[in-house]
């Protein structure tokens, strides 16, 4: 298992820019200091990802992201509270109250608050962090430890050791004001 200081040693790295490896639900996931431009930067570049597409937001809880739903309607609110924690990821409207680097070209931002224990865990120490699969565009999610070491050759600042949960596939990403869904379970 790891340990509060595992944990502590790994957000202090986030804190000074650090792209990482962790496991999620079901597949690897790179992830970052959403606000820091540069680490965000790095983290599209390892993926081969354009910016415009923007990135997923994960959090501890729902708390977390306050300041993302202000505005919601009360039924809004209580789809979230559902599904969450889980392998649900929300399209809100964002109101630019994130970077673009985040947004990429749309007007809503990714968010889910995940049921992963150790991406909680982590998530309660610095807020809420990018969350992307760990793999370069065209290739398949991480899936172990090794594939990650594979993909990205010793160019991450740290690999936050656990086990996948028991997702198959990646969260469903839903519109939460449309209710369209853009990529199912």
């Amino acid at each position: 298992m790891t340990s509060a200081w595992q944990i502590q040693q790994v957000a202090q790295k986030i804190r000074q820019g650090a792209v990482i490896a962790y496991p999620t639900e079901a597949v690897w996931g790179l992830g970052c200091d959403p606000f820091n431009a540069t680490a965000v930067a790095r983290l599209l570049a390892l993926k081969d990802r354009p910016a415009h597409k923007g990135l997923i937001l994960i959090a501890a809880d729902i708390e977390q992201f306050d300041w993302l739903l202000e505005g919601l309607t009360d039924d809004e609110m209580a789809q979230l509270k559902q599904c969450w924690p889980g392998p649900h990821t929300w399209l809100v409207p964002h109101y630019n109250r994130v970077p673009e680097w985040i947004s990429g070209e749309h007007n809503t931002v990714a968010i889910r608050v995940s049921a992963h224990p150790l991406v909680a865990r982590l998530c309660a120490v610095t807020g809420p962090l990018v969350s992307t699969s760990a793999n370069p565009s065209g290739f398949s999610p991480a899936k172990s430890r090794l594939r990650i070491e594979q993909y990205f050759r010793g160019q991450l600042d740290a690999v936050l050791n656990g086990e996948l949960g028991q997702q198959t596939k990646p969260s469903t990403i839903r519109d939460l004001r449309s209710g369209q869904v853009l990529r199912s379970a």
